[in-house]
């Protein structure tokens, strides 16, 4: 990217706050815009200097998943990301749902969290690895591996195969090469599998295989 990407980072736990605005000034390509410990401050933050990513704490005084609603209903332009000790499956929803487009572990090293700021910055979405292989597990367990839901009828087998590798967390690149096809042809699986799904992200479409599978155990 040619511009650099303008980051808040809100979270309540000043040494942590600190460590992270620290990683971030480390990234050429990014610029630490302001801080805050609440979900006011997001969102008051958010308004006055409208940066391409707010990251949010779930827990934090006023909620992280209540701070990113806010901000998409008043500054949609403006993406968020968590940054949580909560690896609950029913936070990681609310988030997305919420319209956050990131959820990460505060185990997560400092070159992933750059990798994924970038990867959010260019529109895509991202959930820790574990998170989502712990969501496609579940859904799997739950399902009881069983009948082909309704809502996944329309994908082919390649396409659920594609979707699988996506919920364990891979890139198109990773994908491309477990699966000894071209990652072009992987993005424009992806882009016909978001749209049988009616979903607007890979991580939509994750959740979207979740609930299907849930689905099928009725």
């Amino acid at each position: 990217m040619s511009e650099r990407i303008r980051v808040v980072v809100v979270d309540d736990h000043p040494l942590f706050r600190e460590g992270v605005a620290h990683t971030l000034r480390g990234a050429n390509f990014l610029e630490l815009v302001g801080e805050g410990s609440t979900a006011d401050d997001a969102v008051r933050i958010a308004k006055a200097e409208l940066p391409n990513i707010v990251l949010l704490d779930v827990s934090m005084p006023g909620g992280g998943i209540e701070a990113a609603r806010a901000i998409a209903h008043a500054c949609p332009v403006v993406k968020t990301m968590m940054l949580t000790v909560s690896e609950s499956e029913e936070h990681v929803a609310q988030a997305l749902d919420a319209g956050a487009q990131g959820y990460l572990l505060k185990g997560t090293s400092g070159l992933e969290l750059i990798a994924a700021m970038r990867s959010v910055a260019r529109g895509d979405s991202y959930v820790s690895p574990r998170l989502a292989g712990r969501l496609l597990t579940l859904s799997r367990r739950q399902s009881g591996g069983g009948a082909k839901p309704t809502e996944l009828a329309d994908l082919t087998k390649r396409e659920e195969q594609i979707l699988d590798h996506v919920a364990q967390g891979r890139t198109n690149k990773e994908i491309a090469i477990q699966l000894k096809i071209g990652e072009k042809t992987v993005k424009h699986y992806m882009t016909n599998i978001m749209q049988k799904l009616q979903v607007r992200n890979r991580v939509e479409a994750v959740l979207a295989l979740q609930k299907a599978r849930l689905a099928g155990r009725t």
